[in-house]
């Protein structure tokens, strides 16, 4: 996962992905904190996220969210997806490498990175 921290580096790996038709996914530091972006429209117009995966995303965001590991203000998708307030670039890694591999129809690493509610806590 790129680090996009910086206006320079953030338009660099937005123009890479969009480049390469792919599925744009970074993270960036933010004081203490990470931020985990991804944007589907890098890919192309033809990119769409079904149903069922963004509903997974969205569920796990929404259980990061209510767990506190991410800020409240997350964007769930459908087309652009962020969590802000993420404590280490570890964890942001593994939340961006989870969503990249669910914005490409594999859930696992998701399910995985973001257990059950009741795990969470």
């Amino acid at each position: 996962m790129p680090d996009a921290t910086g206006t320079n580096a953030f338009h660099d790996a937005y123009r890479t992905a969009m480049a390469h038709n792919a599925v744009f996914v970074a993270i960036e530091a933010e004081g203490q904190h990470w931020t985990v972006k991804a944007d589907t429209l890098t890919a192309g117009s033809g990119r769409r996220v079904t149903d069922a995966v963004n509903d997974a995303i969205r569920s796990a965001i929404l259980r990061l969210v209510d767990a506190r590991e991410v800020d409240f203000g997350a964007y769930t998708g459908p087309v652009y997806f962020m969590m802000h307030g993420v404590r280490d670039e570890e964890r942001a890694r593994e939340l961006a490498a989870a969503l990249h591999a669910a914005l490409h129809e594999d859930l696992e690493p998701l399910s995985r990175a973001v257990p059950p509610a009741s795990s969470l806590r």
